[in-house]
């Protein structure tokens, strides 16, 4: 059977299950929960995943949920993915009060295009026409968030690494994986009906400080105290002192929050606690900025005459697209939508861990629009769940189709040509070489 006729197939079983897969989306939008912690979430992909017969096993990284889908020749195998977790933002209408946990970046979105995938490619009856696997993987954590608390999950050897690809590299559940794709929201405020192809992604480092003075009666005695919360302010502004030096190509970006600020108002604080990342485009400009960072936090304690304990975490790599993957999922969406809703998408100074799949197997994460408001914010929703859902759902599939059929040549050429810029040994060696206090 030719492509043309396996996407067109593929394409109405997603239309004909719309309800089911926008109604997957919606839900899991209204239930958000954070990274590591998507139990209810993971729950829900395997109940649809169990509904159309694909054999899954759960419990990936936590809350990880791995579905297959086998062709009728052994050949490449090619992962869709979707993220499980949420970020927190309070003010989203649709937060959790407790946690804060909130969909404001569109994963939620990414799980439903998955599913609807998996449904085109079963129900379409494609599968029995391709040659490899497609590999269906909810993933969790892609947001760095919640630092101290995952750092506490690693220290307790629950964890390794602090986001989820990372974590699932090193456990080897991408071990039998040779190329991914996943879509994004398009969240730079154009909720028609476009798609974004080619775009690159800062890396990070995570980095958290813990500034170190002495207790005091805040009023009473405050010249026997030695202030950290002063020593943290210090060192903020002494890393704003050292932006003029940021290269504007190296797309730096440093951007501390305080976790603990002081006990009372009443006690001059001894013990401030900061996290932040430093992000860049490459990991030379990464390496630069960190121990430029690094030098201000230490002026600002030394100039108080605290002292400043830094603790460097592994954070994510990099990323940029498979050309060749890249080329078909824009040619799909020009078919699907015409050409004129097809743009490159430049460069995006947010980092995302498929950074990190980038540097040892061929992946793209195209950008799919149906969304409005800015990502991890209160005003992020969707305005057109066809676009969000349905679209996304339909292009992975006739890109898989592209990829995997006629005996998978277009993936074998794919993956002879590809050299990657890490081994996994390699990768996970500078990823410790990362961590350091």
């Amino acid at each position: 059977m030719d492509k043309a006729t396996l996407k067109e197939q593929a394409c109405r079983a997603i239309r004909d299950h719309a309800g089911e897969i926008k109604s997957l989306g919606d839900n899991i939008f209204r239930e958000p929960e954070l990274g590591f912690k998507e139990t209810a979430t993971a729950a829900k992909v395997a109940a649809a995943l169990t509904r159309h017969g694909i054999a899954h096993t759960t419990g990936h990284a936590i809350t990880g949920v791995k579905g297959r889908l086998k062709g009728a020749r052994p050949g490449r195998s090619v992962a869709v993915l979707g993220e499980l977790d949420a970020v927190i933002c309070y003010e989203h209408p649709f937060a959790n009060p407790q946690t804060g946990a909130a969909h404001a970046c569109g994963h939620f979105a990414q799980i439903a295009a998955m599913v609807g995938c998996g449904i085109g490619l079963t129900a379409g009856q494609v599968m029995p026409h391709l040659a490899g696997d497609v590999v269906l993987f909810a993933v969790p954590a892609e947001e760095y968030v919640e630092i101290e608390y995952r750092n506490r999950l690693c220290q307790d050897g629950k964890l390794t690494y602090l986001g989820g690809k990372p974590e699932l590299i090193a456990r080897g559940d991408f071990d039998d994986i040779d190329m991914a794709m996943m879509i994004h929201s398009d969240t730079g405020g154009k909720a028609g009906r476009s798609v974004a192809v080619g775009g690159t992604n800062n890396g990070f480092v995570g980095k958290l400080a813990r500034f170190i003075g002495r207790e005091a009666h805040s009023a009473g005695a405050p010249h026997e105290g030695i202030n950290a919360l002063n020593a943290a302010m210090l060192a903020i502004m002494a890393v704003n002192a050292q932006r003029e030096t940021f290269r504007d190509e190296d797309y730096v970006r440093f951007h501390p929050i305080l976790t603990k600020g002081g006990d009372l108002v009443n006690v001059i604080p001894s013990d401030v606690r900061m996290e932040s990342y430093v992000r860049g485009r490459t990991v030379e400009a990464i390496v630069d900025a960190n121990r430029k960072v690094d030098r201000a936090l230490r002026a600002g304690a030394d100039a108080i005459g605290a002292s400043v304990e830094i603790t460097d975490l592994p954070g994510y790599l990099p990323m940029f697209e498979e050309p060749t993957m890249s080329g078909l999922f824009a040619a799909n969406a020009a078919a699907l939508l015409g050409k004129d809703a097809v743009r490159q998408a430049g460069h995006h100074a947010g980092s995302t861990d498929m950074g990190d799949l980038a540097h040892i197997m061929p992946i793209i994460q195209p950008y799919v629009g149906g969304v409005t408001g800015t990502a991890h914010t209160r005003d992020f929703t969707v305005v057109d769940p066809e676009m969000a859902y349905l679209v996304p759902a339909q292009l992975m599939a006739m890109t898989v189709i592209d990829l995997l059929a006629d005996d998978a040549a277009v993936a074998e050429g794919i993956a002879a040509s590809f050299t990657p810029k890490m081994t996994k040994e390699s990768y996970l060696s500078f990823m410790e070489n990362l961590r350091k206090k």
